[in-house]
């Protein structure tokens, strides 16, 4: 597949705070794969092909983070806007991903929001995470006042979704878990057939490092794989061969994004932690490769831009600066 000027300036996207959570999060949100976690995570989707899953979902799929909208294919539309939610006395939260998805057969609309998650541990986090999932399942409920619905037109509330994929599960841990609204009669014997299933958290477990393995469950597994540390290459065959993704070139460039930025980290941190053969050594080793990971892949982005025959003026609207324009000249110059 041809080269386009987008595929060559789409990793311009990449923040230097955040850019491998960042990439992570863009991945994630590719329809191919945004797709397959709604057949296998949301009971509604099920039974729908692939296919008809991708064309349900609407083009307002927003990613909490930072770069400017590049418009991508069909096949994995980003649009990234406000992902923040404000509510007036209410404080403020910032969603990973959020995005609409049409079921035509059931008629329904569902607000998703998918979060990436490096633990679920609450010794880590401080608080419970299914607390957390609460609030989230809640925030989307009322904020569709006057956007959903209006006045006390409560039956026109959308269902919510709440998808949380945690990376740090033990060797056995990779499992799904439902959090859902229940109706229990405790007392009489009232007959009410309303279903209540407008509000529900899903937690996807999934292992990393040591702990990877083959899982029985087709999502967990496909997960697994995307976000693992094997190969560039061995990753796109096993996502196209095993899963029937099509490797078209934004998901190419997110996945040879993330897997440059997941080395560089790896090498450096070790390199690091060698020399001082302490734990304080890996941590600064880990910090220093996150800053020459994330330089060598904004370097990168600015040359394939130039080549792509993008102005300067262009590319100081990605953020990238005087220097490291000149540096990338420098380079071409080199190389020419």
């Amino acid at each position: 597949m041809p080269e386009t000027n987008l595929a060559q300036t789409i990793e311009a996207i990449d923040d230097s705070s955040f850019a491998y959570d960042s990439n992570v999060k863009f991945l994630l949100a590719d329809k191919q794969i945004l797709a397959r976690i709604l057949k296998y995570a949301i009971r509604e989707f099920k039974d729908m092909a692939v296919d008809d899953i991708m064309d349900s979902i609407g083009d307002d799929i927003d990613v909490g983070t930072k770069p400017v909208d590049a418009g991508l294919s069909n096949m994995g539309r980003v649009k990234v806007s406000n992902t923040e939610d404000n509510i007036p006395g209410e404080g403020k939260i910032f969603f990973d991903i959020r995005f609409t998805a049409y079921h035509k057969e059931k008629e329904m609309k569902f607000l998703v929001n998918i979060e990436a998650q490096k633990s679920s541990d609450p010794g880590k986090l401080g608080y419970h995470l299914e607390n957390r999932i609460i609030f989230y399942l809640s925030r989307m409920i009322s904020a569709q006042k006057q956007t959903e619905f209006y006045h006390s037109d409560y039956d026109s509330l959308k269902k919510v979704r709440s998808i949380w994929i945690c990376m740090d599960s033990s060797e056995d841990g990779d499992s799904i878990e439902e959090i859902n609204l229940n109706r229990d009669i405790v007392f009489g014997n009232k007959d009410n057939s309303y279903n209540i299933d407008l509000m529900q958290g899903v937690i996807i477990n999934v292992r990393s490092g040591k702990n990877a393995g083959d899982s029985r469950n087709a999502l967990v597994s496909m997960l697994e794989k995307l976000l693992s540390q094997i190969s560039v290459d061995e990753k796109k065959r096993i996502l196209a061969e095993q899963y029937g993704m099509i490797m078209t070139t934004e998901l190419e460039g997110r996945i040879q994004t993330m897997c440059n930025l997941s080395e560089n980290i790896r090498a450096i941190g070790i390199e690091e932690g060698i020399e001082k053969g302490m734990e304080k050594g890996i941590e600064r080793g880990i910090e220093k490769g996150i800053e020459k990971g994330i330089k060598k892949e904004r370097i990168n982005a600015i040359e394939r831009m130039m080549k792509a025959g993008a102005a300067k003026e262009q590319m100081a609207l990605f953020g990238y600066t005087e220097e490291e324009i000149a540096e990338a000249e420098g380079i071409l110059c080199a190389e020419a």
